[in-house]
């Protein structure tokens, strides 16, 4: 009996038989192409999303009646002024009899004023200055939505109505800003001069940490928002202290070394060592801040 007659009838076709070869088919063969289109469509659609949510990572502002409004203590008196676009905002002013020092206080990017009900008494009780803190647009009693722009229209203000109560140029007002504050800072010491700039916790610019968490993003591309304090900095001419504390873990410590080092003398930078974003500042600060509002000379009344 040969090899043929072995076979059963209809029996199917030897494995040896050529297959086309379009009619293979195997799971992966199936998904590669749909998963490779899909991953740069997935990733644009994350960039597009995060341009249009910019402004939601970048301010968190708690709206009135949000926080102590009745803070113990102090009383301040309540500042009602407009922006140059008529945005009206709110603050809070503590003169001091005998100032050292006429202060404007910017915030950081999350609360209200409210939340730095303690930073005013320690400013006026300790360092012996007048205080004015305001609201961002957005933020507590002040109208509005915050942008960048927006920003530094309300800290123009907020330096008019605070020279205009204690009777001085705007020149002759200390300007702080913390963090996001910093930033806003800087661009009103830049553009219009500061008896002195003091820093706290703040950064080179919004697309510089944006960077950092978020590698993986085109952020400096993207950002609307810039905040862009390296590039204003220099154009400052007046003294300058800074700190940082070298465990910030929201604000790299880099980043305020390399705002610092973009700066003009006269300057003084103070590490506060162990320190985060949001733990207090330390006595070396204070007597650094003491000592650069003792070096000015006493507020000089308007037209003086």
């Amino acid at each position: 009996m040969n090899s043929e007659s072995s076979k059963e009838p209809n029996a199917p076709p030897s494995s040896d038989l050529p297959v086309p070869t379009s009619d293979l088919a195997t799971p992966t063969s199936k998904f590669r192409l749909p998963t490779l289109l899909w991953l740069p469509v997935a990733y644009l659609l994350i960039v597009v999303l995060m341009m249009f949510l910019e402004n939601w990572f970048i301010f968190f502002p708690t709206p009135y009646p949000g926080g102590d409004w009745e803070p113990l203590g102090i009383k301040p008196e309540d500042a009602w002024f407009q922006a140059a676009d008529g945005i009206r905002l709110h603050g809070w002013y503590l003169p001091h009899p005998k100032p050292r020092g006429v202060v404007l206080f910017c915030h950081g990017n999350a609360g209200n004023l409210s939340h730095r009900a303690a930073a005013m008494q320690m400013l006026r009780e300790r360092l012996g200055v007048s205080v004015l803190i305001f609201d961002y647009r957005g933020y507590g009693r002040s109208q509005g939505k915050p942008n960048e722009a927006g920003l530094y229209q309300d800290a123009r203000a907020a330096r008019q109505w605070l020279a205009k109560r204690e009777g001085i140029d705007p020149g002759e007002i200390v300007l702080m800003g913390r963090s996001l504050g910093g930033a806003v800072a800087v661009d009103l010491a830049a553009a219009d001069g500061a008896k002195a700039l003091v820093l706290e916790s703040t950064f080179t610019s919004i697309p510089d940490v944006a960077a950092y968490y978020y590698p993986w993003l085109p952020v400096r591309t993207i950002m609307r928002n810039r905040f862009d304090s390296a590039a204003k900095i220099a154009k400052y001419h007046g003294p300058l202290l800074q700190s940082h504390g070298d465990r910030d873990s929201i604000i790299p410590y880099r980043f305020g070394r390399s705002l610092f080092e973009a700066a003009n003398q006269p300057k003084q930078f103070v590490t506060i060592k162990g320190r985060d974003h949001n733990d207090p500042q330390s006595q070396s600060y204070y007597d650094a801040l003491i000592a650069l509002l003792d070096g000015l000379e006493p507020p000089r009344p308007r037209g003086g």
